[in-house]
């Protein structure tokens, strides 16, 4: 369950703080918004909403950017400067390419034209949570052990069931497959069960069954005896005598031969081994955990996996989700890393900007955790920032294409909002927007004039 430190990022009910010196606009904007589910206040003005800031809490100020005394520029300056968890969007019945930029610059996440419809709120909200959700997570000082269970991070449902599966699976002897995509834990998992069980205090001993040449696995699961073959000077125990009375590992099981499968067949049934060059059997009081990331009913259908071996492995399974559907627990995740490397380093922490958390969030993480450490390894090693920036990331995932959630707008509608995006990200600087849009400054001044134009009929 959450810890104490996670309630800032787990409010029931967001707050939001709506400042406009139009009451129609106000009172319709809290209807609406009140009606979503969160909890709204209302300003008529930028002085106004400066002093309730100081006295309530708000997760986002929504504001008018054409105000008389104090305009909703100086109040975005005002939170950026003096409220670092609180996140600002912009409305405004006066659009222009100008304002937007201006707006991005002085550090609005979100910014909306009127008239604007429900959904186009509804959306921008959400995307503004999302962005202060991931931020919180990233920026959470967690005591040693905080959102960890057996050594596994992990508040996402998915990974309290395997959670569940990990209890279940140490309160019994029985065999366990542990199935997942490469760099998800599956280790971890193994150990977690063995950790937790009664053989806790007897040996864990891991094996890839993968990185050992077939012809030698049989001699390092099992031993030989002195002669047995070419090399064997002298009697070696393997490794289910070096985990008597504990658990072995047997990680990347499908990579044994049919022969090597049959052998490990008879040791779970008979619960015996044979060294190699002996015929007297040893007992072998060892509880078996395999892994795979590979389907091994599709291996058992092309007969590359023997059936019965399966069947003998699965008695307990635990898939473990990849990193891409595990939500929040990639920024859990990237915190403890970012601290963990930092204090190897010798470095301050650095803080991750809202863009490479997007980034994170969106990413499909093919090699899952184990790739999501070695990155942040890496920045943190590579980097002597406050802030890492989409620029210090990875090629691969800085030049990544972002998912539009919105696939109903049209095409000249995202075209310019997204000329807009990236003015806004080089600081209106129109000659680095224009090299990377692959246009001319001619081309990018005409389309951001046809898009002013557009905004105001």
């Amino acid at each position: 369950m959450l810890t104490k430190a996670a309630t800032m990022v787990n409010d029931d009910k967001p707050r939001l703080l709506v400042v406009d010196d139009a009451p129609d606009i106000l009172e319709a904007l809290q209807r609406k918004l009140t009606a979503r589910g969160y909890v709204v206040f209302t300003s008529p003005g930028a002085s106004e909403a400066i002093k309730l800031l100081g006295e309530t809490p708000v997760d986002i100020v929504i504001t008018d950017m054409k105000m008389p005394r104090v305009s909703g520029l100086e109040l975005i300056r005002y939170v950026r400067e003096n409220l670092p968890d609180t996140e600002v969007m912009t409305i405004t019945g006066y659009a222009s390419v100008p304002d937007a930029v201006e707006a991005v610059k002085t550090g609005a996440e979100e910014y909306l034209a009127k008239p604007f419809t429900d959904a186009e709120l509804f959306a921008a909200v959400g995307r503004t949570l999302e962005k202060l959700h991931g931020r919180r997570i990233t920026e959470l000082v967690l005591s040693p052990g905080e959102f960890s269970r057996y050594g596994l991070v992990g508040e996402s449902k998915v990974m309290h069931k395997v959670f569940q599966d990990v209890e279940n699976a140490a309160a019994t002897s029985a065999t366990v497959l542990v199935t997942g995509e490469s760099g998800t834990g599956k280790e971890l998992v193994a150990r977690a069960i063995h950790y937790a069980g009664a053989r806790a205090a007897a040996p864990f001993v891991p094996v890839n069954c993968g990185a050992v040449p077939q012809e030698l696995l049989e001699s390092e699961l099992f031993g030989h005896v002195k002669g047995a073959f070419t090399g064997a000077r002298e009697t070696r125990a393997g490794f289910f005598q070096t985990a008597d009375g504990g658990t072995i590992f047997l990680d990347e099981i499908a990579e044994t031969t049919l022969s090597m499968q049959v052998k490990l067949l008879r040791v779970l049934h008979d619960k015996e081994i044979y060294m190699v060059g002996s015929r007297r059997p040893h007992k072998a009081d060892v509880r078996v955990v395999a892994a795979s990331n590979k389907d091994l009913l599709h291996l058992v259908n092309k007969g590359a996996f023997r059936d019965d071996l399966y069947y003998r492995l699965a008695v307990i399974t635990i898939d473990i989700p990849p990193l891409r559907e595990r939500g929040d627990d990639i920024l859990l995740l990237t915190n403890i890393f970012v601290k963990k490397y930092a204090e190897e380093l010798g470095k301050k922490v650095p803080r991750l900007s809202d863009k490479v958390v997007q980034v994170f969030r969106e990413y499909n993480w093919p090699g899952n955790v184990r790739e999501l450490e070695n990155v942040i390894h890496r920045l943190v090693a590579m980097t002597d920032v406050e802030v890492i920036d989409v620029t210090d990331l990875p090629s691969l995932m800085r030049h990544r294409t972002v998912r539009e959630a919105n696939l109903t707008r049209p095409l000249e509608e995202v075209e310019i909002e997204y000329i807009e995006n990236v003015l806004a990200s080089v600081g209106g600087n129109k000659t680095e927007a224009a090299r990377i849009l692959g246009i001319n400054r001619k081309t990018l001044a005409k389309k951001l004039q046809e898009g002013e134009k557009k905004s105001q009929e």
